[in-house]
């Protein structure tokens, strides 16, 4: 059964924070606010919880398409090959914000990810996961949790996301009401900027 950990995102209480990352440490699957839908997400670095991710989605881990959450764009040039200014200075204005930026992959990508030639990176700007990722030391890949009604897509209210993930997932942190807006995304691997999916994030700085 999850554990049901309050957060609030003003001011994330530390010791809650190391509760969780110790979970995800661990191997644990963890669904956490960010600034747009609520995520599902684990460790980079553990194997076996990006595997059971993947089947929870019921896809192949070497063909998912997981972004990786940061805390801020020093732990780019694990994961991204060498970018231009100008895509350097999108990031920068842009982030942290309602964006997922595909970018092209480097070869220090983790083993599941070796073949991709692009990975989606986030910056959310929400403290509890900002600092979830800071006190980890290491992105947490990540994917959004819809919602079964066609209608809604995603579910806000953390007590009923709860209700239906907690014999699935390890903990579910209450950070608030989520949003029902996806992150925008803007493929910036390619030799112009292309939206791949309008969503949260403003395109007037673009």
């Amino acid at each position: 059964m999850a554990e049901f950990i309050k957060i609030y995102p003003e001011n994330p209480n530390p010791r809650a924070i190391q509760k969780v990352v110790d979970v995800l440490k661990r191997g644990g699957l963890v669904i956490y606010p960010t600034d747009t839908v609520y995520g599902l997400g684990c460790d980079i670095t553990n194997i076996k919880a990006l595997e059971r991710i993947a089947k929870l989605k019921g896809i192949k881990l070497e063909k998912s398409n997981f972004s990786f959450i940061c805390k801020d764009l020093s732990n780019l040039s694990d994961y991204v090959k060498q970018i231009d200014s100008s895509t350097f200075k999108i990031l920068k204005r842009a982030l942290p914000g309602a964006y997922t930026f595909i970018l092209p992959g480097s070869k220090n990508l983790p083993n599941p990810f070796k073949k991709r030639k692009t990975v989606g990176i986030r910056v959310p700007d929400n403290n509890i996961i900002l600092e979830l990722v800071s006190a980890l030391d290491n992105p947490i890949v990540s994917t959004s949790i819809r919602d079964d009604d066609d209608i809604l897509e995603y579910t806000t209210d953390p007590e009923l996301i709860y209700e239906k993930w907690q014999g699935i997932v390890d903990v579910v942190i209450d950070g608030g009401f989520g949003d029902n807006e996806a992150s925008t995304v803007i493929d910036l691997s390619l030799s112009e900027p292309l939206i791949v999916r309008e969503g949260k994030g403003s395109l007037e700085i673009f």
